[in-house]
């Protein structure tokens, strides 16, 4: 866990100051789609480099490159170098370093490091999940009427629109409110923090996961797939929230599925 805080601090450095000139870029022609694509690169390379001098036997799967298998093939680091990439973009301040630590097909340590307001939440199997120094635990809110509840919206006209809509209504009729930050590793970080009493997303890679749903499941969550199945990291859907919530949003989720 050392090597990774160490790592996400370092490469943050220089990723605070790029998002510091995406800020700029905002008024420009050109825009900062090239701008930031450098910047998730970069930021990739930088985490490899740090990781690799530390623990070299090591593999890698990461957003911005080619799988990398280690001389020790049970153990590879899990990476994305910007989660909430259209957030940084657009000068807005939700996204995060995530790294995960995967042994023998099972994650075992994590982070999602949030630079700008330097929120560190990290995450060892049987630990606990902490927020800097500080031991996290879910929500205990039971009423679904209490609850904020967060997401990812699909867009550009993807084909699941329709059936997440579906799914949106059905959870908004009964809870307090909907929140889409547009990063699904700080989702998972503030349902782990009791910010957020629930979440779920599709469409995801196991990258913008891995991290995330070891925080929740240290810090008491139930998490699933959004059909009760298991293994949501590698099913691209999931689900996470604590035990009396977690059982009323599958329901929700579930009813809104069925044909009408």
């Amino acid at each position: 866990m050392n090597v990774m805080q160490q790592a996400a601090r370092k490469a943050s450095r220089r990723l605070v100051r790029d998002f510091g000139e995406v800020e700029n870029l905002q008024v420009s022609r050109k825009g900062p789609g090239d701008f930031v694509t450098a910047a998730d690169v970069r930021t990739d390379g930088m985490l490899r480099d740090l990781l690799g001098q530390v623990r070299p036997n090591f593999g890698f799967m990461t957003e911005e490159g080619e799988d990398v298998v280690g001389e020790d093939p049970t153990r590879r680091w899990i990476i994305d170098p910007i989660d909430g990439t259209a957030n940084f973009m657009h000068g807005i301040p939700m996204f995060a370093i995530s790294i995960a630590l995967e042994e023998m097909g099972e994650v075992t340590a994590g982070l999602v490091y949030a630079p700008v307001p330097d929120e560190m939440f990290w995450a060892e199997k049987g630990q606990g999940a902490y927020l800097n120094d500080r031991r996290l635990r879910v929500a205990a809110r039971r009423n679904m009427g209490d609850t904020i509840i967060g997401t990812g919206i699909p867009h550009l006209g993807r084909k699941e629109n329709p059936a997440y809509m579906a799914e949106m209504t059905s959870i908004a009729a009964e809870c307090a409110g909907i929140r889409r930050m547009g990063s699904a590793a700080l989702d998972l970080a503030y349902v782990a923090a009791g910010r957020f009493d629930g979440v779920w997303e599709s469409g995801l890679a196991p990258w913008d996961i891995a991290a995330g749903l070891l925080l929740a499941r240290e810090a008491g969550a139930m998490v699933s797939r959004t059909n009760g199945g298991a293994d949501p990291m590698n099913n691209g859907d999931m689900l996470a929230a604590n035990e009396a919530i977690h059982g009323r949003m599958l329901r929700l989720i579930r009813n809104a599925r069925r044909p009408q």
